[in-house]
């Protein structure tokens, strides 16, 4: 019996001396035995980049963002199976000097700006925890205006970070975090595959421009639940960029019981797409306070078919044109990209092109969507049959007063020619759209109507469209 009493008592010491401090035990890699300091001054990026490097050499497992701690850094990258856990109460900074930000989130393209947190051709890579992410947005801006801070003047070089930018990642989780305070997009997925995205609170400055939520390009077989989205720009927005064509399509998408605010398009498909958007599907989620609410904005030669908006709460209301949208809480549209002279322009034409052309949205479904809003749903393509079998089932349009923009107003931007139509308000206006069905439609006026409204349900102009 002593024997035994005194094996045991030898095993446990040998069990805490492998522990050592506590804090790398079994396959747990703490980013302070790796130097990080965490004051929130001293730039931790070498120390957190240690750490996820010997984690992934060993086999895999988890790196630890301890609790209590503000941990400052410059760019670092994820690697295959390892789950970057930030603890309750611990936090990643994004490092607020300009110059440490030089690798491109859109490779040659360098106008659109830089990356923070990457990972590229990765497999079985998580990111968890209820810890923050902060992107340290207002750090990146120019002076703050009424409605958006001014962007500080570029040339072909953007040096604001993106906070997360992952590529051809294989089996990608991110699950229960913040991120917040993003200068540019805030977490964008290129040519991933299996990924979820899971009780995720993303938390942006909604005077910050271009701050995305969600960013799905031409990535496959995605699901996104459960997640609160405040962004300047878009909070959930599907498309297949230029710079990534060899990805392929954008397919096979889920979204649900998501909740979302935004100074631009809540939901968004396109603008960027040079390939095909197909198979997704969004349902039970709320849109509050934004400027648009369900956008499909194909501006290139991509294709969009097969989505299905279902059993959805829009709430929308005017703000300025800083802001792309004029309050239609449903927007389905084709038109060619204009030609300008952006920063990034060359980018947005196939190669040797000056300008583009657009592709055919068909078969889009909305059913059970509870609309509120300064304006109505709006259709439209530049020419017959390019927007095709839309079918609005259930549609329920409450129209009145919010604000004292003017009224009257549909969004075509970006597209070449006039950005703007000016008409009265509707609850359904179609341009040049050709099988657009409308069954059961739900057409109400609040006390206050909205300005230029014109009290009527429906204005077809060039268009095909079946009312039951």
């Amino acid at each position: 019996m002593v024997n035994a009493k005194l094996f045991l008592f030898a095993l446990c010491c040998v069990m805490l001396s492998a522990c050592g401090t506590g804090r790398q035990a079994g396959n747990v890699y703490d980013i302070r035995d790796y130097g990080a300091v965490g004051d929130g001054q001293t730039d931790d990026a070498v120390a957190v980049q240690a750490a996820i490097n010997a984690c992934s050499q060993a086999g895999g497992g988890r790196v630890l963002v301890p609790a209590g701690y503000t941990f400052m850094c410059s760019p670092f990258k994820l690697a295959s199976y390892v789950d970057l856990h930030l603890e309750a109460n611990a936090r990643l900074l994004a490092n607020p000097d300009e110059k440490v930000y030089t690798e491109s989130a859109f490779r040659e393209n360098r106008g659109e700006g830089m990356m923070w947190i990457s990972g590229k051709n990765l497999r079985q890579v998580s990111i968890t925890g209820t810890g923050t992410i902060d992107g340290n947005g207002v750090a990146f801006m120019g002076k703050e205006l009424e409605d958006s801070y001014e962007l500080k003047p570029v040339t072909d070089f953007d040096p604001r970070p993106h906070v997360l930018t992952l590529e051809a990642v294989d089996r990608l989780v991110i699950r229960d975090v913040t991120i917040c305070n993003s200068p540019y997009w805030t977490v964008h997925l290129i040519g991933c595959k299996d990924a979820v995205i899971d009780g995720v609170s993303i938390r942006n400055n909604l005077k910050i421009r271009n701050g995305d939520g969600i960013d799905v390009d031409h990535s496959r077989h995605v699901r996104i639940a459960n997640c609160y989205i405040e962004s300047g720009d878009d909070c959930i927005c599907l498309k297949n960029r230029r710079e990534f064509e060899e990805y392929g399509s954008c397919e096979d998408v889920v979204v649900t019981n998501c909740t979302m605010v935004s100074r631009s398009c809540a939901i968004k498909i396109g603008s960027e797409n040079m390939d095909v958007i197909n198979n997704v599907l969004f349902t039970g989620c709320i849109i509050r306070d934004s400027n648009r609410g369900i956008g499909i904005q194909n501006r290139d030669e991509g294709t969009v078919t097969n989505v299905v908006f279902d059993n959805l709460i829009v709430d929308c209301r005017l703000w300025s044109d800083v802001w792309w949208g004029k309050a239609e809480p449903i927007y389905v549209t084709s038109y060619p990209r204009a030609v300008g002279n952006h920063k990034d322009a060359g980018w947005r034409f196939p190669k040797g092109a000056t300008e583009g052309r657009c592709g055919e949205v068909s078969r889009i479904w909305f059913s059970r969507i509870k609309c509120i809003s300064e304006n109505g749903v709006f259709v439209g393509g530049d020419v017959p049959g390019k927007v095709n079998n839309i079918y609005f089932d259930d549609v329920d349009i409450h129209l009145l007063r919010r604000t004292d923009y003017p009224g009257g107003v549909y969004d075509k931007r970006p597209c070449d020619g006039e950005g703007f139509v000016h008409d009265q308000v509707y609850g359904f206006y179609i341009d040049t759209a050709n099988d657009i069905f409308i069954n059961r439609p739900r057409l109400t006026w609040g006390d206050e109507r909205p300005a230029a409204a014109s009290g009527r349900l429906l204005k077809k102009v060039n268009a095909e469209v079946t009312v039951r």
